[in-house]
């Protein structure tokens, strides 16, 4: 057994088909001076084919993962656009007299090492983005009609150095069992892609080999758990085989509770919300009983375009999504961007650490305009719903003082202009930065509610970057620290007398549920993917025996002895389970 990430989860079992690394090879060639003219010409046509078939996977891939993953190839389509990258390339035509496919190698090369340089992962995979789009442009320059992976007629787990979601939107989804790389990252666009098309991705594989996976080989990938066994013996296939099966099975059955009120054996209620990108998620989050939407992360709604939405804009998508739930409540979280997520008509600053740096609600303070359109909008399509405002990565109460001017500068506008809304809309704030956590007393007393957004909260307190795959084994939810400051922030919400949730991915964690109900959380809001799963170990936990499991974590020394109680907690209600069905 091999371990490995685990990037998408679920079990895949067949035979491995490997791709080689997508990389040309060709001599340098120059050109005459008499030839600049043709160079150019063959440049901007391998740039409009580059585009014409981008924009063609575009509409493809949607149909596969929809929507808010096909904004992946606008990033591809942007780099295409992107006059630094393309005056690099004309400049070595034009003044170094090199044929065009020289000179976009040349700036491939140059950008890819540049930005591998940075100790930042999502600079890294702007390195891949880079790479396959020069690839694909250099494809076109050589008349390589070639597809980046050949069809293949039977069902495989694909393996590779490192995958490109050109190369992922070229597959058959209909023979593709598994995904395996060397290199990747969790949060990558490959790992957001595989998730949304349910296929187990293993990855993070890079000196773990003892010798490289061959076509043929026999491969079971576990995507849950992150391990991978190569032509494993019989009694292993055996047991992976009725693992899938039974989880195949768990997962056709989940459906049958969507609608069972979520509450422990001893009565606790918990209420599930879903976290949403697009309003074509709400019809998922209905038919799986989700008690509304806990985070509606807006920036998707900035991403798949070339400007800024207007306030009518927003609007009508807000109103919309709070009338399909049809009083269900909707928490709409301003703009956050900065860090991992970019908008390329709206330029940020060169940043040593984006993640630290101009971002989420600072941007919001900083262009007022932008704020003031959001705010109003989210005002309005508060009279169509039971809508929520809420901001993220506050750190001080002074920017939340800023927030509240401005949303009431918003409703004060709306007003002159006779536009309904709801004047006494809920106001929650988001604890992601360490120092918003240790004066969360002093925030509460100043909104309607809180929600804890583990991911940052968690990269922050252990500072680990969670996206960068050399101390990715760092980044752990589960340290002693993070257990105390989560408790510290509900405790201090509860004191205040305001609702505290948590968003995030340990909040969708099956296994972290015993914490949530032991610290008295009321609301968790998770991946539409994952909620049945939670809302099945919720009905058959006990709140109170919980509460004293609590007690063993919080003297805990180390995240293994807490991963340890957790692990056994949930065999033993497995067991239990098992004995009183039969």
């Amino acid at each position: 057994m091999i371990r490995g990430i685990g990037a998408s989860s679920g079990i895949a079992m067949g035979q491995a088909f490997v791709i080689p690394t997508w990389e040309w090879d060709f001599p340098e060639k120059m050109i005459d001076v008499t030839d600049l003219a043709y160079e150019f010409e063959r440049l901007y046509d391998g740039i409009r084919s580059s585009k014409d078939e981008l924009e063609l996977i575009k509409q493809e891939i949607k149909e596969v993962v929809g929507q808010d993953q096909a904004y992946i190839f606008d990033a591809h389509l942007a780099i295409l656009e992107d006059p630094i990258f393309m005056n690099e390339i004309q400049g070595i035509i034009e003044l170094q007299y090199k044929a065009a496919e020289v000179a976009v190698k040349e700036v491939i090369d140059k950008f890819v090492g540049m930005f591998n340089m940075i100790d930042d992962e999502y600079m890294k995979e702007r390195a891949l983005d880079i790479k396959d789009v020069g690839n694909r442009l250099l494809k076109h320059l050589l008349g390589d009609t070639s597809s980046t992976v050949p069809p293949i007629d039977h069902p495989y787990i694909l393996v590779a150095k490192e995958l490109t979601p050109s190369q992922l939107a070229h597959l058959d989804p209909s023979k593709v069992l598994g995904l395996l790389t060397i290199l990747g990252g969790t949060h990558s666009h490959v790992s957001i892609m595989a998730r949304a098309m349910s296929v187990p991705y293993v990855l993070g594989l890079e000196g773990k080999l003892l010798r490289p996976i061959q076509n043929g080989d026999f491969l079971i990938i576990d995507g849950q758990e992150g391990t991978l066994y190569i032509n494993p013996d019989k009694t292993t296939i055996e047991r992976y085989q009725a693992r899938k099966k039974n989880w195949l099975e768990f997962k056709e059955s989940l459906q049958e509770i969507a609608d069972v009120a979520p509450v422990t054996l001893d009565n606790s209620i918990v209420n599930l919300h879903a976290n949403i990108n697009s309003v074509m998620e709400i019809d998922q989050v209905v038919r799986n009983g989700a008690s509304g939407v806990g985070l509606f992360r807006t920036e998707y709604l900035y991403m798949d375009r070339d400007s800024l939405p207007g306030e009518d804009e927003q609007f009508e998508v807000y109103r919309h999504a709070a009338m399909q739930l049809k009083g269900r409540p909707i928490v709409i979280r301003t703009l956050d961007i900065g860090g991992d997520k970019k908008l390329d008509y709206m330029p940020l600053p060169k940043e040593d650490n984006p993640f630290l740096g101009y971002r989420a609600i600072r941007i919001s303070l900083d262009r007022k305009d932008l704020f003031l359109t959001q705010l109003k909008a989210i005002l309005r399509a508060s009279h169509y719903g039971n809508v929520k405002i809420m901001y993220p990565m506050v750190s001080s109460l002074a920017e939340v003082r800023q927030a509240k001017a401005m949303l009431e500068k918003a409703k004060a506008e709306l007003s002159a202009q006779g536009m309904p809304y709801n004047a006494n809309i809920e106001v929650g704030l988001t604890i992601e930065v360490p120092a918003a956590a240790l004066i969360a007393d002093v925030l509460a007393s100043e909104v309607n509610f809180m929600s804890i957004g583990t991911n940052d909260l968690v990269q922050y307190v252990l500072a680990v970057d969670r996206m960068n795959e050399t101390i990715a084994h760092l980044y752990n939810p589960y340290h002693p620290a993070v257990i105390r400051l989560l408790k510290h922030v509900i405790d201090a919400a509860k004191g205040v007398g305001i609702p505290v949730g948590v968003c995030g991915e340990m909040a969708g964690d099956v296994r972290a549920l015993p914490i949530w109900l032991g610290l008295g959380i009321e609301e968790l809001s998770i991946s539409v993917h994952t909620l049945l799963q939670v809302k099945h170990r919720l009905l058959s936990s006990d709140a109170r025996q919980c509460k004293l499991l609590l007690n063993e974590i919080l003297a805990c020394k180390t995240s293994d002895e807490i991963i340890e109680l957790l692990t056994q907690t949930e065999q033993t209600e497995q067991t239990e389970s098992i004995v009183g069905g039969n």
